[in-house]
């Protein structure tokens, strides 16, 4: 009996063969409604001190200026660029999210393909083609291994984007079928990321490291360095030593009819998708919170694992299951101005989230949240959401991704290239460049 092919193989020859034609009009959709969004949560923070000092602090090595940092007015190397942007994509937690491994696809690979674009002059269709093999790439191997290795404290965006990132530079740098093989079993040796550190800058070094060591390995594998064929899968390979025995089928198999990359989802709220339902539950609650003595939040083991924690952080708010129902009944909204330190600080929120239990229900899937709340008088309101609003029964159209991209570009003092920044997003599929795309991020 023949062995399997290899998951590295299989990837490395559908990343290399697959084209733009040949991908169903409905998933090719996905690409530029990723890079809308990924942009909008990007150029939203580009004031930040975290943005501002990963770029300080990478600046001084960096080779070459020829790929743009978004918003700084700056050019690095493209490892450098990636890194950066890759962090400022998936600062907010307000970036795209394949809800069945909880990967957010975009931010570890559309730095990529748009750092090489620039720096090799390829075209708009080229960029999007690697951002959608990548983010299929990374969302099968997450696959494979979900949800052992996130209960393993493994952060999957990190530790499967740097899959995506290397075949999203494979593709654009013209790597044939054994060398994105090979790019792909180095990139396994390149993966890390872990869940302790997700409220706090360790979450963004191991983003920017899933970027430019996606980059690298696309690199070493082009220089001609190679990697054990089953690097993926093997007995001692990167799945069974971050997880439990993987499946091999949900990475590898269907290739091209089975689209991972159309189950993308988009988030209208600035914080662990888990937490959405909890948010628009908590939303529909009624009178004024101070009547409201207690709130149990009923979700799945994830929504636990993610969100019982202490708030003390913007970071943490974003990953609270407190937080959520604080901002849901007591702001009713949940911008990004809800979960900066002054909203953490706030004592109306403060008040709610100490009246906030969290249990699991086993019965309720992935996503979904049942809320009872116990008012003074003794009466109870039990409010279950199951689809929140940009989910995949439940998504986002491309004119309220588009009105976010808008409210982000204010945030990040960038409100009058709106416009300009939607049509050339709109028309890369036809651009010969990027130029013009790029030029609005600088």
């Amino acid at each position: 009996m023949l062995s399997p092919t290899p998951v590295a193989t299989a990837l490395g020859r559908f990343v290399a063969e697959t084209r733009w034609s040949g991908i169903p009009a409905g998933v090719r959709r996905e690409a530029p409604r990723a890079l809308l969004n990924h942009l909008s949560c990007a150029l939203g923070v580009a004031q930040s001190p975290v943005v501002r000092g990963a770029l300080a602090a990478l600046s001084p090595f960096a080779g070459a200026p020829t790929a743009t940092v978004f918003g700084q007015g700056v050019k690095l190397d493209p490892m450098s660029a990636a890194f950066v942007n890759s962090i400022a994509g998936n600062l907010l937690d307000y970036d795209d999210t394949h809800l069945a491994t909880v990967i957010h696809p975009a931010a570890p690979v559309a730095p990529v393909a748009l750092a090489l674009a620039e720096q090799r002059g390829l075209s708009g269709q080229a960029v999007l083609e690697a951002l959608l093999l990548g983010m299929e790439v990374e969302c099968r191997i997450g696959l494979g291994v979900a949800p052992g290795h996130y209960d393993r404290g493994w952060h999957i965006t990190s530790t499967t984007g740097v899959f995506g990132a290397a075949a999203a530079a494979a593709k654009l740098i013209g790597l044939d079928a054994a060398r994105t093989t090979h790019a792909l079993g180095l990139a396994a040796s390149q993966s890390c990321g872990i869940i302790e550190n997700l409220p706090n800058a360790g979450k963004n070094a191991s983003m920017g490291n899933a970027a430019r060591n996606g980059i690298l390995a696309a690199f070493l594998a082009e220089a001609g360095w190679e990697a054990a064929p089953t690097a993926i899968e093997g007995r001692n390979g990167w799945a069974r030593a971050t997880g439990d025995e993987p499946d091999v089928a949900a990475m590898a198999g269907d290739l091209g009819t089975r689209w991972e990359a159309s189950r993308i989802t988009y988030k209208p709220y600035p914080a662990g998708i888990v937490f959405h339902a909890v948010i628009e539950a908590a939303m529909r609650l009624q009178g004024p919170a101070e009547e409201i003595t207690h709130v149990l939040v009923e979700g799945d083991a994830l929504l636990l694992k993610r969100g019982d924690r202490v708030v003390r952080t913007g970071g943490d708010s974003r990953v609270s299951i407190h937080h959520s129902v604080a901002l849901g009944l007591v702001r009713r909204r949940a911008g990004v101005a809800e979960f900066e330190q002054a909203a953490v600080d706030d004592p109306a929120l403060s008040a709610v989230r100490a009246r906030v239990e969290a249990r699991v229900d086993a019965s309720l899937p992935r996503g979904a949240a049942r809320l009872t709340a116990t008012r003074r008088d003794g009466t109870r309101q039990v409010e279950l959401v199951e689809h929140p609003t940009g989910s995949e029964a439940n998504p986002m159209s491309d004119a309220a991704l588009e009105a976010k991209l808008r409210e982000n570009l204010e945030l990040g003092g960038f409100a009058p290239r709106g416009d300009a920044l939607v049509a050339a997003i709109r028309g890369l599929e036809g651009s010969a460049g990027t130029s013009e795309l790029m030029a609005l991020l600088a």
